[in-house]
C-alpha cells in the first residue's frame, strides 16, 4: 500500500513542478481563464485555491504568503483589488475545470481552467416585505 502521496508528479522533479504551477497561476489569475491539459488543469485548481485561501488572510501575511508563489506584482496587486472581494463570503471553490475535447496534435485532453464568478447575491428574497 502507498501511502502520503498527494498530487501528480507530472514527470518533473519538485522545483520544476512548483515553477509550472506558478507561472500558470500567474497566468490564471491575469486572465481568469486558461487551456491546459486535464491533469495539469486539477493540479493547479488545489494550487490557485491554496493561493486565494492564504491570500485572504488579513495584513501583510496574506500578502507574503501570496508573493512566495506570485511573483508578478501586477497580477498581485490583482489578487487583492479584483479577485479577493469577489469571495469574501465564500470558503472555497474558487476554480472550476470545465473539460474538453483532446489536443489534435497528441490526442492529449484537455481542460479550460477558470476563476468562478459567485452568485450575486445570497439573500434571494431581498425585496420580499412580511406581509
Amino acid at each position: 500500500m502507498i501511502e502520503g502521496t498527494a498530487g501528480r508528479k507530472l514527470g518533473r522533479v519538485t522545483a520544476s513542478r512548483t515553477a509550472l504551477f506558478s507561472s500558470l497561476a500567474t497566468a490564471l489569475f491575469r486572465y481568469e481563464q486558461i487551456t491546459t491539459t486535464e491533469h495539469k488543469a486539477k493540479e493547479l485548481r488545489r494550487f490557485a485555491e491554496r493561493i486565494i485561501t492564504r491570500a485572504r488572510k488579513a495584513g501583510l501575511v496574506g500578502r507574503r504568503e501570496t508573493a512566495r508563489y506570485i511573483r508578478d506584482k501586477e497580477v498581485a496587486k490583482k489578487i487583492f483589488d479584483s479577485i479577493l472581494p469577489r469571495y469574501r463570503n465564500n470558503t472555497g471553490g474558487y476554480v472550476a475545470v470545465i473539460k474538453l475535447g483532446c489536443r489534435q496534435g497528441d490526442r492529449a485532453r484537455m481542460a479550460v481552467v477558470r476563476l468562478v464568478q459567485p452568485a450575486a447575491s445570497d439573500n434571494k428574497l431581498e425585496g420580499v416585505k412580511d406581509v
